[in-house]
């Protein structure tokens, strides 16, 4: 007969294999764990501190606390109205110059150093929208327009592609080998070639258009255009990634269970039917996944700033995190590109939780 260990001991023996499996848990974890928070925590903390001062990357000069002043001076606006102060002779209404207001005028302090953002006409008035930081406010307004641009087009070609490519075809393989090819070329490569691409003499853009309309076609600066410059770059930005997110797409939908379309053809669903009632629901955490990537990927906007447009012309390809690298390494205001990239850690954390939340599923 086998003798029953008492329970006190099978106890203690298990909580000992208990404590070595957390032991050798928290072992294999702590090497990341350790690099999560020395390149990410870490320099978070440290840079939300420095965006309260004024520190510089190299200065004689102390590092002194000033509070919210760096985040005034991202996000501070005003508004002037101006009344015409006659008409000239074409009879148009002739308004004070607005630097009078702007530089160095005791009567409005709070409007020394801003600049205009925009202006439009309200009756016979003028009316300014001033800002600290003009170059940042558009660097923003650029950033939000590239990311509800490359989303949905980067995302809806992306599964278009993966629709495409998920059949039994010959060359099949070959096709989704050369869909995904530009994923593995550095960002810094595919925007030196774009820029070839766009050049405004020899470029191979307007030698292609200049072809196919018998030399009508007159040459376009893509990138050297305030108004062609930044869709120049959204276009080559989905032309470089949408390969990588139609092999995403195309792992869902080879997830998918044969099954349900089979049961979908039974009942008399046609292929937008099936699409809607068996392919989108099944594609719902790939969706999420995809979208949450590409938004983060959008917000990130870059390398191809920098190699191709350094932000010009005009500012029109500037973009937040060009921005707190311009600022804070290139200008050294250490102080500012950290309170730039306080406030671009916000935005973003609050685009992902109200795109999970759109992107939730939904109980029946």
């Amino acid at each position: 007969m086998k003798r029953l260990a008492p329970a006190g001991l099978v106890k203690g023996s298990l909580s000992r294999q208990h404590r070595k499996e957390v032991i050798t848990a928290w072992m294999m974890a702590g090497p990341a764990i350790i690099l999560i928070f020395t390149f990410l925590i870490l320099p978070f903390l440290m840079g939300f501190g420095l965006s309260f001062t004024n520190q510089r990357l190299i200065s004689p000069n102390p590092t002194k606390f000033i509070g919210f002043r760096n985040y005034s001076n991202l996000i501070r606006f005003r508004i002037l109205v101006l009344e015409p102060e006659g008409v000239n002779e074409n009879g148009e209404f002739v308004y004070p110059r607005l630097r009078d207001y702007t530089r160095n005028n005791r009567e409005y302090p709070k409007l020394n150093g801003m600049r205009e953002l925009r202006s439009w006409r309200r009756g016979d008035s003028r009316v300014y929208l001033l800002s600290s930081d003009v170059v940042f406010v558009r660097a923003v307004v650029n950033t939000f327009k590239f990311a509800a641009v490359i989303v949905p087009v980067q995302g809806g070609l992306a599964l278009l592609l993966a629709l495409l490519l998920n059949r039994r075809l010959p060359f099949i393989d070959l096709f989704r080998t050369l869909y995904f090819m530009p994923v593995i070329v550095s960002m810094v490569v595919v925007a030196l070639l774009w820029r070839f691409i766009y050049d405004a003499e020899n470029g191979l853009l307007n030698t292609i258009l200049g072809t196919l309309t018998l030399g009508s076609f007159q040459p376009i600066d893509w990138i050297g255009r305030p108004d062609t410059a930044f869709p120049s770059i959204m276009a080559m930005s989905v032309w470089q990634a949408v390969g990588f997110h139609m092999v995403i797409w195309l792992a869902g939908l080879q997830a998918i269970p044969s099954i349900r379309y089979e049961a979908a053809r039974i009942d008399g669903a046609g292929p937008r039917q099936q699409f809607r009632y068996v392919t989108w629901p099944g594609l719902h955490n790939t969706a999420v996944f995809i979208f949450l990537v590409i938004t983060m990927q959008a917000f990130a906007l870059f390398t191809q700033i920098s190699v191709m447009t350094n932000g010009g012309p005009l500012d029109s390809t500037q973009s937040i995190v060009f921005q707190v690298v311009d600022r804070g390494f290139w200008k050294q205001d250490i102080g500012g590109g950290a309170a730039m990239s306080v406030i671009f850690f916000l935005i973003v954390l609050t685009i992902s939780m109200v795109q999970r939340y759109l992107l939730r599923e939904k109980s029946p």
